[in-house]
């Protein structure tokens, strides 16, 4: 019983600026802090590899000063925009009936709304009432590839089904204004706003690439990596500098085990679809890629467009697959890494 990748669409918020025009709003944002941190900062806005990104707020109103209820008030308002939008678009393209859902998986990290987005979903687009709905919270940047996950084990034991895995993240709204750490300046720096759906089908005349296997690998004492503490002011950035040394040496057991397992290997893997988290852990798996005689430009690319959008980013490499002619029994593997630390991966074929 097969589970296909039927369609992926995209979804942006109104605002948007390129990194060029962020940045007199960045030195405004320093101009209290020492001259040598504030030029620091402005490099690593400058070399962060992201030459555009997406907001649900404008970027003047990023750098105000807001209380956590206003901005997560703004978050709920904005993510049920973009993701009633974003669902509504993928299964108009699909030609599905609303009603024909079976399963919604939402997936976001970067604001607080209860209930889920998916009771908000069922309710805008006329979804059945009998659906089953799952929402990811707490899994990062990996959760694109978890929500994936969970709809690929639904599907693969209900043949004739459909699933839509619905992620819509804003790290601008996690923004600290007063918190000069290095965390938040990086993910400042890399970060933007976006939404992404994935339709899978368990159908007997289901079309797009077959998921082959999936799996995910845990970083034991890795909890301290990445995350977020909940303060006063919001959503505070967890991200230990350890990151891509920490990917680069388990990289070995991530890869090869896994592809061994559903009988594949490096080898026979055409197409790369990674998250991209930001530029030295992009550099980090594109070397170490690279030493297997792969490439990731893919994920470059959507770093440069987008900036990391957490969840919904490795949905958007994934997309740009979807939207070319691939041959018939080419392999890609799609792999993200979250809080926990963890590692999500499926192979899938075409």
């Amino acid at each position: 019983m097969s589970v296909h990748i039927t369609r992926v669409e995209k979804e942006l918020p109104e605002y948007s600026r390129e990194t060029k025009d962020v940045l007199p709003l960045v030195e405004n944002w320093l101009e209290d802090q020492d001259d040598r941190f504030r030029r620091k900062i402005l490099k690593i806005f400058e070399g962060a590899g992201v030459d555009k990104r997406y907001s649900i707020m404008s970027p003047e109103d990023v750098f105000t000063a807001t209380s956590f209820e206003d901005k997560n008030n703004i978050y709920v308002r904005e993510v049920k925009k973009l993701g009633k939008n974003v669902l509504d678009k993928s299964l108009k393209s699909a030609g599905w009936e609303e009603g024909s859902l079976d399963y919604i998986i939402t997936v976001s990290c970067t604001g607080i709304m209860i209930p889920s987005l998916d009771a908000y979903l069922i309710n805008a687009l006329g979804l059945r009432q009998d659906i089953t709905r799952l929402p990811v919270t707490e899994m990062g940047c990996a959760a694109g590839i978890s929500g994936m996950i969970y709809a690929y084990k639904f599907l693969k034991n209900n043949p004739g089904k459909r699933a839509a895995v619905v992620a819509v993240e804003s790290p601008t709204a996690t923004f600290q204004l007063n918190d000069f750490s290095m965390a938040n300046m990086v993910s400042a720096a890399i970060f933007g706003d976006g939404a992404a759906c994935v339709l899978l089908s368990s159908e007997e005349n289901a079309t797009g690439p077959k998921i082959i296997g999936e799996d995910m690998y845990h970083f034991f004492d890795a909890t301290h990596m990445m995350g977020f503490d909940l303060t006063n002011h919001g959503l505070q950035m967890i991200l230990d500098p350890a990151v891509p040394e920490t990917i680069s040496n388990h990289f070995p057991q991530i890869i090869h085990p896994f592809l061994e397992k559903y009988n594949s290997s490096i080898e026979k893997v055409d197409h790369l679809i990674f998250h991209p988290g930001g530029r030295k852990i992009v550099q980090t798996v594109s070397d170490l890629f690279g030493n297997l005689g792969k490439n990731i430009d893919d994920t470059r690319e959507v770093l440069r467009l987008y900036g990391n959008m957490s969840s919904a980013t490795v949905l958007y490499v994934l997309e740009r697959f979807l939207h070319r002619d691939i041959d018939k029994g080419e392999q890609g593997v799609m792999l993200s890494f979250g809080p926990g630390f963890s590692a999500q991966r499926i192979l899938i074929e075409w």
